[in-house]
């Protein structure tokens, strides 16, 4: 098995985190699932921003973790986890790098979610 490449951020790839500076609430069958005023903004080259929220400010009593991994050669490894109050829709609904490369460690202890697997991603500013 050859090793998995590693990239850096650049100008052909550029990636930047930012504070969210808003309040971020996530709910799934009238649950809030997070709640945070702590969120971080990563954008990664062309594709839109992504919201992350601190692992504190998510209920991690309403998520199960699954199976399923994917890889980011600009973070690293990444791991799922679904919600199961939302069902078959919200299978594998929130992602997480636990050891994400130091180009990107400010989102280790961070999740981020889809928005079409969960009712309401609301950014309050």
């Amino acid at each position: 098995m050859s090793e998995r490449p590693i990239k850096i951020p650049g100008p052909d790839h550029p990636i930047t985190i930012e504070d969210k500076q808003a309040h971020v609430i996530v709910s799934v069958a009238g649950k809030v699932i997070a709640d945070t005023h702590e969120a971080l903004s990563l954008k990664e080259a062309s594709y839109p921003a992504v919201i992350y929220i601190p692992r504190k400010d998510v209920d991690m009593s309403l998520l199960e973790r699954t199976s399923h991994e994917t890889y980011c050669p600009y973070k690293g490894e990444c791991s799922y986890y679904s919600i199961p109050a939302g069902g078959e829709r919200s299978v594998n609904a929130i992602w997480t790098y636990e050891n994400p490369y130091a180009s990107v460690s400010r989102i280790k202890n961070y999740m981020a979610f889809y928005p079409d697997r969960v009712d309401s991603i609301d950014v309050r500013t």
